[in-house]
């Protein structure tokens, strides 16, 4: 299958320009039956994100945050998909931090294959294509291959956490950690931003002890991934083997992105 990047990125900015006209205006926000909030800035960009895919790759189906209600039973032979979550990270839009973004990933045979994160407010933007290596076009447009640190040491370890879900299960992770290595520095993030904190070197370890979805993450593993990081399942304090997608329920078992050398402790 022919897909090309730069439509891809192409419809993520798009996006991301609709968002930003909602951003600078006040805007209501109501609550989904989850109690997770929704804006009309959600809304608008998923209407452009699904309509443009469409347009552009007509025989790939698309699975969303705001229209997910796909039976398993008709996306379960599905080899190639769309999954797409329009606005990652609307409690940091509604908070107007800058850190919110666009997450579009193509999944083939239940893996993410590509996939493009575009942060509007901050101007950056990040990529990845399987087998070609995930890139950083930053504020000013220069692209830069991912990772772009390499600061590992015995002594300090940087963990990037939510900004917005935090929990105890994530204290006690970090606090373990900060038994094993000397110095343990604190980052803070909204969004699949963190993921792309590891994926460039900035942080060794994002924890996600808490629930997310496969919508949530798939943008970000694959950059990960090809940044030479990689995402695995958490689970009973262990940590197993990298995530699949298009389960029959689309919600994520805990996870840990880290550099593949960095080690755990238990």
């Amino acid at each position: 299958m022919n897909i090309k990047i730069h439509d891809i990125i192409n419809i993520a900015v798009k996006a991301g320009d609709a968002i930003m006209e909602i951003y600078k205006k006040d805007f209501s926000v109501v609550y989904k039956n989850d109690n997770s909030p929704l804006t009309e800035a959600d809304k608008k960009s998923n209407d452009i994100i699904c309509s443009r895919l469409k347009e552009t790759y007509p025989e790939i189906p698309i699975i969303s945050e705001e229209n997910k209600e796909v039976p398993y039973d008709t996306r379960k032979s599905w080899e190639y998909y769309w999954l797409i979550d329009p606005l990652d990270g609307t409690k940091e839009f509604i908070k107007k931090n800058g850190e919110f973004s666009v997450n579009i990933a193509l999944i083939k045979k239940n893996r993410p294959i590509i996939s493009v994160i575009y942060a509007p407010a901050l101007n950056l933007l990040y990529y990845a294509e399987e087998g070609n290596g995930a890139f950083k076009i930053d504020d000013k447009g220069q692209k830069y291959k991912l990772p772009l640190y390499d600061n590992k040491s015995e002594n300090l370890i940087k963990v990037v956490s939510s900004k917005s879900h935090s929990n105890v299960e994530t204290e006690r992770f970090i606090d373990n950690l900060r038994n094993h290595y000397k110095n343990v520095e604190l980052l803070s993030k909204g969004s699949s931003l963190k993921i792309c904190l590891v994926a460039e070197g900035i942080a060794d370890i994002y924890p996600r002890l808490g629930q997310t979805m496969e919508w949530d993450i798939a943008a970000g593993d694959i950059i990960a991934s090809e940044a030479g990081k990689k995402l695995y399942k958490y689970e009973d304090g262990k940590i197993e083997d990298r995530f699949t997608y298009n389960k029959e329920n689309l919600v994520n078992s805990w996870f840990v992105v880290k550099d593949k050398d960095l080690t755990i402790y238990y």
